[in-house]
């Protein structure tokens, strides 16, 4: 059963079409050259069992391969009359006699391949006018490959990248500390994923480039193994983020369904989707009843989850540093904050503050009521090592009893 044929190759196929019906030939074909193989990826024949899509040969004996290397002219009307192409395999089977070949380049010059079209007759009817038609549509046809191209280098480049970390177990994770504003006690700690400094990504892109190439609940995964490796050398609890699409599979289930629930504070970010929240309030509403607590991550950054708060009833809000560096000089956030904290505490939610780095935004966050706080004022992210003590452990007190469930 032939290969289904993507939207780009079946935009190449019609180019093809055009070629070898414009110039009356029994084949045209859009080649990819790797260094060592002629790729056939997208054909269009009069004799399909000839010329295949799927086939390839070794790139130095293929007509294209010569006609690049100047052994042949891009135009050859009789092959007959080239002894340098009658040696080549083509000449033989399929019995190759006539050919154009033109090169398909990106736009920054890389060579993709090649745009051919063959035929099993001689053919004194080639010209130079049908090279040019030949350039015109491998023009097009680089146009219509690039982005696919680009694609797959960028997804070459993050698979190649997270190889180590992954193989490594994971990120490393350092723990920040989590006060009350009221007291200046630890009360808890968040984890942090941290990525090799040579990337120069933030973690939530570096999850993010790990889901684009299918690999981002395994990262999750082994982010949240590390973060519980803390559990037995921090006292308090341990903030864990998660996104709604790793919390969704069996594996994360598992792994959370190890660990003390009194001791999780499970944050979901405000910036990811949920398509269905029935499915996420299943998955939770086991989780919760146990005494695992839920926040909701980054609040105040876009507005475009406050429904994760309305349809989750989270246990914390966190309002994100966009909205808290600065706070005590800004009238515009100290409304702001002091709507969010208003609205978090009539859903009967705590409220944290994150980026907190002054004294003064400390000062003023409690002043509007916002329970706990973290930030470089507080602390910067590390070895548990470097955690004071929780003397009298605290979580927020979870909103979920065992026999209420949440519905959209």
């Amino acid at each position: 059963m032939a290969k289904r044929r993507s939207e780009a190759e079946q935009q190449i196929a019609e180019l093809l079409h055009t070629a070898k019906t414009s110039l009356g030939l029994s084949v045209a074909f859009l080649s990819r050259l790797d260094g060592t193989t002629q790729h056939l990826e997208v054909v269009d024949s009069a004799v399909p069992l000839l010329f295949r899509e799927g086939a390839t040969q070794r790139q130095e004996t293929s007509f294209c391969q010569a006609i690049l290397a100047g052994r042949l002219p891009p135009v050859i009307p009789d092959v007959k009359q080239y002894p340098e192409a009658m040696k080549l395999p083509a000449a033989r089977l399929p019995r190759i006699r006539s050919y154009v070949s033109v090169p398909v380049r990106l736009s920054d010059g890389t060579l993709y391949g090649t745009f051919c079209a063959a035929g099993l007759t001689s053919d004194k009817g080639l010209t130079k006018r049908d090279k040019a038609l030949m350039e015109v549509l491998a023009q097009a046809a680089a146009v219509i490959l690039e982005p696919g191209v680009r694609e797959n280098a960028r997804q070459a480049e993050i698979e190649t990248r997270l190889a180590p970390v992954l193989a490594a177990g994971g990120p490393l994770v350092v723990l920040q500390p989590i006060v009350d504003l009221a007291t200046g006690g630890r009360v808890g700690a968040e984890a942090l994923s941290r990525f090799p400094h040579g990337w120069g990504k933030a973690p939530d892109v570096c999850f993010a480039e790990a889901h684009s190439v299918g690999q981002g609940d395994r990262l999750e995964l082994l982010a949240l193994e590390r973060a519980a490796d803390h559990l037995d050398r921090v006292s308090g609890y341990i903030a864990m983020n998660v996104s709604p699409a790793t919390l969704l599979t069996p594996e994360c289930t598992a792994l959370l369904d190890r660990l003390p629930p009194d001791r999780i504070l499970l944050e979901l970010s405000e910036h990811d989707q949920v398509e269905d929240y029935d499915a996420l309030t299943s998955v939770l509403f086991p989780l919760r009843a146990r005494g695992m607590r839920l926040a909701i991550d980054d609040v105040g950054a876009g507005f475009s989850s406050l429904r994760h708060i309305v349809l989750t009833a989270p246990d914390v809000i966190k309002l994100d540093r966009s909205i808290v560096d600065g706070v005590h000089a800004d009238p515009v956030l100290t409304t702001l904050v002091g709507s969010l904290v208003q609205f978090g505490h009539g859903c009967s939610a705590k409220v944290v503050a994150e980026g907190i780095e002054s004294e003064l935004d400390a000062a003023a966050l409690l002043a509007l009521g916002v329970d706990y706080g973290q930030g470089w004022h507080f602390g910067r992210p590390g070895p548990p090592e470097d955690l004071a003590a929780v003397a009298v452990p605290v979580v927020p007190v979870p909103r979920v009893s065992p026999d209420v469930r949440l519905h959209d």
